[in-house]
């Protein structure tokens, strides 16, 4: 993802849920709830409802290590759900390569046409016309 994509489709990439096993699949819907979970209570299962009815549409893509040092980044992507987590280069330590310590997560619908829109200029041309 990146600002200023607005309705961007980014395709399917890694294994499909229903390839996962059931181990797997416990971990993709913990994170799942971990990252929704911060939603008010109603708007988190009414989520999660839709989340597990796509679940024959969900992908999982994974890149870099797997110890307690490594960076990594994940994503989750479903017709209703983009869950993103990745390690960054630092700008204020300017970091030369990804650190544990500078992370960027992302939870948005897909195809949602939200991701980089200036809202606030379009709220104040459509209800504050005079400037007001």
């Amino acid at each position: 993802t990146s600002a200023f994509r607005d309705n961007f489709e980014m395709r399917y990439e890694g294994i499909g849920y229903d390839e996962l096993s059931s181990g797997q699949q416990k971990l993709v819907m913990a994170i799942a709830e971990t990252y929704l979970g911060r939603m008010p209570e109603a708007h988190a299962k009414a989520k999660m409802a839709e989340v597990r009815a796509h679940l024959d549409k969900t992908y999982v893509a994974w890149i870099g290590g797997f110890s307690k040092d490594s960076v990594f980044y994940y994503r989750v992507h479903s017709p209703v759900v983009l869950i993103e987590f990745d390690h960054q280069r630092g700008i204020a330590l300017d970091d030369d390569e990804p650190t544990r310590n500078h992370i960027h997560t992302v939870v948005r619908t897909p195809n949602g046409n939200d991701y980089g829109k200036d809202l606030l200029r379009l709220h104040r041309e459509q209800h504050h016309r005079n400037g007001v």
